[in-house]
């Protein structure tokens, strides 16, 4: 122990600290990640059996489309629903009914998460070639085993942090897209069948009937047994 220079031990617990710093990083963006997305769904709870969300007014959102790019999938309401609901002010300001996101990959998912695990990354690679390079300025060799162990104790350690660059994708196969279109043509559906809901309840695939007036059919019933009295 006593071959071992101050300098290496130095650089040894640099490292460990610059290790902790990373994993700190990935802990605090992390945390900041779970507090938004709380806040955005706060009073829905998600149910993976029906892959839906349930809102405080026990009323669903289901999937309607799905991000590629940011690997989000989105839940609406119906609109029909949300603009008669009590406490839609406080909910949306959309007349399209209410929205809301959840990432179908674990984290880090979005790309404001890589961003904070690429820093996270970056500091555990300063980690490792700390002692590297150190090792190569000590003059014992007791200081510089200290040293090439250190790194390859920090780089087994960092594992975890680049764990997100061996996971693929979850293949969206199977899941509900719509392009934007699709979408606007869904909203305009909902649209037109709320507005034919406000305006009438006849049925949508019959015209409705005219009614007659109760004074015509008792003129008529008495001009034609009028008529048969005479013939007869």
């Amino acid at each position: 122990m006593s071959a071992i220079e101050l300098t290496a031990w130095l650089s040894a617990g640099y490292a460990v600290v610059l290790l902790l710093c990373a994993y700190g990083i990935d802990l605090l963006a992390r945390r900041a990640h779970t507090a938004n997305d709380e806040q955005q769904t706060q009073g829905f709870v998600f149910h993976e059996d029906h892959d839906a969300w349930l809102c405080p007014e026990d009323q669903w959102l289901w999937p309607q489309s799905f991000d590629p790019d940011n690997r989000v999938m989105r839940y609406r309401g119906k609109p029909s629903v949300c603009n008669a609901c009590p406490v839609k002010d406080s909910c949306t300001s959309s007349d399209d009914g209410r929205e809301l996101g959840r990432t179908v990959d674990s984290w880090p998912s979005s790309e404001s998460a890589r961003f904070h695990r690429g820093i996270a990354c970056s500091v555990t690679v300063l980690a490792v070639l700390w002692p590297v390079v150190s090792s190569v300025t000590v003059e014992h060799l007791a200081s510089q085993i200290l040293l090439l162990g250190t790194a390859l104790v920090m780089a087994i350690a960092a594992l975890p942090l680049w764990s997100h660059l061996r996971r693929s994708p979850v293949d969206p196969e199977g899941v509900l897209f719509k392009s934007l279109d699709e979408n606007l043509e869904d909203r305009a559906r909902a649209v037109e069948t709320l507005d034919r809901r406000r305006t009438s309840y006849a049925s949508d695939r019959r015209p409705a009937a005219v009614p007659v007036p109760l004074d015509l059919g008792r003129t008529r019933y008495a001009s034609e047994r009028r008529s048969t009295t005479e013939n007869a």
